[in-house]
């Protein structure tokens, strides 16, 4: 079944592609903010199978299977995650070593030799043109641009979607490259007071004119590249950076063409809830979430599927058309063969442990970023995915909430269009213990009205007529319960 209603406007102003080097020019016109992201992003992202590493033709093989497989049902991001920008990712926890693409004012660029569609004649590394000091990060200038695969996921029906840290590349600095469109120069912008605590690429952005001016360079250079999803890291959490992610939302709504800004790393803290609600359409409520059920290490890291619902529970409140609070995405399937976190593995989670993962995110409309290796797809997996009733929760639920945690037993329960097929109310009830649980309950003990419902199990597809209560229903341990009920 084709899901219409999964598929989120998509308006390409497309920025001139000649631009691509960034002439500069008199002035930077401002348009006016599109909405985007009018129901939660569903896609595809790198980082839990390939991290640093992906190269443009396993880009290209999990688009296709996106593309062909999962499109229909609503997924249609794919998310090319950190690293774009190096020669030799694997030399990632040696800097010193790292190998950067960066073009004449500064901006990373994709490597041609990972990217074969991108590339175009080398420029020779000029010397530091404002500055004597010699260079001692390693980077060539390219004149490569990331369209021409976007335009090819374009032409398959989807969105295209990178990874950046916030800043300015330090490489770019170290040379005071020039930024394009102004007359600063990459000093101007950069604060190397402050630093990412755990990424060894960028300096801070100073909130100033140059500070803007660098940002402004960025996304005119993305809206050229055509892309539609922007995931900006070390800006939400451990470190809040709110003045750099207004200069992002200043630079975006300038750049003329509409992006999803989504921000990590979380968890981000409710306190600015307001504030990352009025400048980006996604954010991080939680660390990095990986293939755990539960983390009893002491530190929280990885974010667990039993530590991920008090936070689902905190957060349900902000969600609405163009803002989603972030669960972070979907560690299912094949996590190989360079896992962003680990080593090459099948998920770590059960099946059960997996439709309770699906179930909560659903729950909570968060958005739905599928991690698995597209290509190793089995058939449990991806009747998991193109399961058409747990996407239309996630997509269409109008108000959804925590409504009853009894022990080991959780209760949501979430608002579906009153023309909804198979029912107007969702109700999902989770065993987060270890051992078997049977309920006999009123739908009262829900917030539901006491009524007889036709109940549709998402999971099995069955329906059932006229029932009145929650009776001898038995949950199995990490197990979800999801119903559509109609009266």
């Amino acid at each position: 079944m084709k899901l219409s209603w999964a598929c989120i406007l998509s308006i390409l102003v497309l920025a001139d592609p000649s631009a691509r080097t960034q002439t500069p020019s008199p002035t930077v016109q401002a348009t006016p903010a599109v909405k985007v992201a009018l129901t939660p992003p569903m896609g595809w992202n790198s980082w839990d199978a390939y991290g640093l590493t992906i190269s443009e033709e396993q880009f290209r093989a999990n688009v296709k299977v996106e593309a062909n497989e999962l499109k229909s049902f609503g997924w249609n991001y794919a998310v090319i995650d950190e690293g774009w920008f190096f020669f030799n990712p694997e030399d990632r926890p040696r800097p010193d070593t790292l190998h950067y693409s960066i073009d004449e004012y500064g901006l990373y660029v994709p490597v041609p030799a990972r990217f074969p569609s991108v590339a175009s004649p080398r420029v020779n590394m000029p010397a530091s043109p404002a500055t004597t000091t010699p260079t001692k990060l390693i980077a060539t200038i390219d004149d490569t641009s990331f369209k021409p695969l976007a335009d090819w996921v374009h032409s398959q029906g989807l969105k295209f979607g990178i990874h950046i840290v916030r800043g300015i590349p330090r490489a770019s600095v170290e040379r005071n490259l020039p930024i394009a469109n102004s007359a600063f120069h990459a000093t101007d912008a950069a604060d190397t007071s402050d630093a990412c605590p755990w990424d060894p690429t960028n300096w801070g952005v100073k909130d100033n004119a140059a500070g803007q001016a660098w940002y402004d360079s960025l996304f005119i250079q993305y809206a050229g590249w055509g892309v539609d999803l922007i995931k900006v890291d070390c800006i939400s959490s451990h470190p809040y950076k709110p003045d750099e992610i207004r200069m992002i939302r200043k630079a975006i709504d300038k750049a003329g063409r509409p992006m999803v800004l989504s921000l990590s790393p979380g968890p981000t803290s409710l306190d600015n809830a307001a504030e990352v609600a009025s400048l980006a359409q996604m954010w991080r409520i939680s660390d990095d979430f990986w293939d755990v059920w539960s983390n009893n290490n002491g530190n929280g890291f990885p974010q667990s599927v039993v530590g991920q619902f008090a936070k689902a529970a905190a957060w349900a409140q902000f969600a609405k058309p163009g803002n989603w609070p972030d669960a972070d995405m979907l560690p299912i399937g094949e996590l190989r063969p360079a896992p962003g976190d680990g080593q090459p593995r099948t998920t770590r989670l059960t099946p059960t442990e997996q439709r309770t993962m699906l179930g909560l995110w659903a729950m909570a409309r968060s958005p739905l970023i599928l991690g698995a290796n597209l290509t190793q797809l089995d058939d449990a997996t991806l009747k998991l995915l193109s399961n058409s009733d747990l996407i239309l929760i996630d997509q269409t639920a109008t108000r959804s909430g925590q409504v009853m945690h009894d022990g080991d037993i959780i209760a949501w329960t979430a608002d579906l269009p009153a023309d909804s097929p198979d029912g107007s109310i969702a109700l999902a009830l989770f065993n987060t213990g270890e051992s078997q649980v049977v309920l006999d309950s009123s739908f009262e003990a829900y917030n539901l009205e006491d009524a007889t419902y036709r109940v549709k199990d998402v999971w099995t597809g069955k329906t059932t007529n006229k029932v009145k209560s929650v009776e001898s229903l038995t949950i199995e341990p990490h197990a979800c319960v999801l119903w559509l009920l109609k009266k």
